[in-house]
């Protein structure tokens, strides 16, 4: 039988210099491909290609494969994830496996128990095999199960409703298990569980927009709302007025928080869960897509030492994400950053981060007051709510300190407004003053299924996008295909205003000009709009014309 590396160097894949090593010591192959693989020498897919080569096995791409449903209902979801495999059709009395390996015996025998059918095993790449198993098995049919031996329980809801850590088997405990479970796997943001007349709805916000998942039988309804409270540790016994809390979760290895927020409804308590992933804590500042001139005007604000950088949009807009980035842009070891949030959503090394509580008095203007003692370099403030926060931001970013916070405004230029109209004199807030970025979030486009669309000049002036008389480029649209779920995207983007403050601005704030004044000078001096930052993005098959409009005005 070939090695490994003989077969990546037919492929073309490797230079035959690597073969050297492996003739010279044979039990040296499997290392050497780690190390290639470690390297990125070679990718994931060559790999698996070279595997099923080795093997005389066929290879699939499981991201344009046909999965038949009835073949993947054959398998126990827990076989599938215990071994990383996935039944993805029949063929002359035997189930097709996709395995990453597939010399794995035990799991061939394992799935052709369960089966009780042979096997044809054919190779997959291990990161698409992952994300098929979690889109082909999902927690939908459990969840079905449990609501049905929930709902056949003779004891009464309210005796449900006192569940402790130790309950790990009760039905309830597992239901909400699983509900967290399934929306992790989608990439979910919220799962909102919304108590109705005569059963809960379950809805997840994937990408932005919400998608009814589950629904359970009423009877549940307090036991699943007690779990939730206990597990983030909210008072159970209070159901007349709004609580907030906090939880985690272990999802795939790695620890996910969760922000709880419970709101008493006339049919029971609403319960909303925002998902947590600190990897976005990772991200870069190329991760936001910000256009070229505006990536240049950002980053020539965060350079310094001092002034003020808003980030302006409503909830859910991104703007944490933008303001969690920026400070890993800014942060090293020789500065003092220090946050003021409400609350702290995202956990990061080497920065310093404070929750306001404001029962013991620790609102955003009294920790920032007293973080201002701290002798910081930067200053991360969650949100400018009132006259008192506001006065103390500017003030801090006109005594040398960089100073990152959010405004609720609909676009740029409004920010400057906002802030005069909280009764921050013009000239200060012209002078601390030195970029905002409005932002909206946008679907992003599945690359895989995504194709031109029929586009005229006519048509794109009319939804009021300003288009020249020269050839369109493409304008894509959305399709669907298994790899996005049938939605015809796959992720987000961020659409940007970025306004920086200028001389001619900060004289128009000084006047007490309107925001439209603002704005007009802004665009003259080079400001996209969020609609023609959104148009850009368009033009780059990022997104389509349909999410530009249902995301700007």
């Amino acid at each position: 039988m070939a090695s490994m590396t003989e077969i990546l160097i037919l492929h073309g894949h490797l230079p035959i210099e690597y073969l050297d090593r492996v003739e010279t010591e044979p039990t040296a192959d499997e290392a050497v491909v780690r190390e290639l693989l470690s390297r990125g020498a070679i990718t994931a897919g060559q790999l698996a290609r070279a595997r099923a080569a080795q093997s005389g096995l066929p290879f699939v791409e499981l991201a344009d494969y046909p999965v038949d449903s009835t073949a993947v209902a054959l398998i126990p979801g827990a076989i599938c994830r215990r071994h990383t495999v996935l039944p993805i059709g029949t063929a002359d009395g035997s189930v097709v496996l996709a395995m990453a390996d597939p010399g794995n015996v035990f799991a061939i025998d394992d799935v052709r128990a369960a089966a009780r059918m042979g096997v044809a095993p054919v190779v997959a790449d291990e990161a698409d095999l992952r994300t098929a198993i979690d889109r082909y098995i999902r927690a939908d049919d459990e969840l079905s199960d449990l609501t049905t031996t929930l709902e056949e329980e003779s004891a009464p809801a309210e005796d449900r409703s006192v569940l402790t850590e130790a309950d790990d088997e009760a039905p309830i405990v597992r239901f909400v298990n699983l509900l967290v479970s399934q929306a992790i796997q989608d990439h979910a943001s919220d799962i909102h569980i919304e108590p109705a007349e005569h059963d809960v709805r379950v809805r997840y916000r994937i990408d932005g927009v919400l998608h009814a998942m589950q629904s359970a039988p009423k009877a549940i309804q307090n036991g699943v709302i007690s779990r939730l409270k206990i597990m983030s540790d909210i008072d159970i016994a209070e159901r007349r007025k709004p609580q907030d809390g906090r939880m985690s979760v272990v999802h795939g290895g790695r620890q996910i928080d969760l922000r709880v927020a419970t709101l008493p409804t006339v049919w029971g308590e609403k319960v909303v869960m925002r998902i947590l992933d600190n990897s976005n804590t990772g991200m870069t500042l190329t991760d936001l897509n910000l256009l070229e001139r505006n990536f240049e005007t950002y980053r020539a604000s965060y350079s310094k030492p001092y002034g003020m950088i808003l980030v302006t949009g409503p909830t859910g807009s991104g703007k944490s994400t933008t303001l969690y980035t920026t400070l890993n842009a800014v942060a090293r070891p020789e500065i003092n950053v220090i946050t003021v949030e409400d609350p702290v959503e995202y956990r990061m090394a080497g920065i310093n981060q404070v929750q306001v509580n404001p029962k013991a008095g620790l609102t955003f203007a009294s920790a920032l007051r007293s973080i201002l003692r701290s002798d910081p370099d930067v200053v991360l403030l969650g949100e400018i709510r009132d006259h008192e926060t506001a006065q103390i931001a500017i003030e801090a970013s006109l005594t040398g300190h960089l100073v990152l916070s959010t405004l609720h405004t609909n676009d740029a230029p409004s920010a400057v407004t906002r802030l005069t109209e909280m009764d921050i004199e013009p000239f200060l807030v012209g002078s601390a003053l030195d970029c905002v970025v409005a932002q909206r979030l946008a679907r992003r486009l599945c690359e895989r299924c995504k194709q031109p669309g029929a586009y005229t000049h006519e048509d794109l002036r009319r939804l009021r996008f300003e288009v020249p008389d020269v050839e369109l480029p493409p304008v894509f649209v959305p399709v669907g295909c298994p790899a996005c779920s049938n939605t015809g995207y796959r992720g987000r983007i961020a659409v940007h205003e970025v306004m920086a403050v200028t001389e001619e601005i900060e004289r128009l704030t000084v006047e007490r000009a309107s925001s439209a004044e603002i704005g007009r000078v802004a665009r003259e001096q080079g400001m996209l709009t969020l609609r023609e930052d959104g148009w850009e993005k368009v033009k780059r098959g990022m997104t389509s014309v349909e999410e530009i409009l249902r995301v700007v005005a």
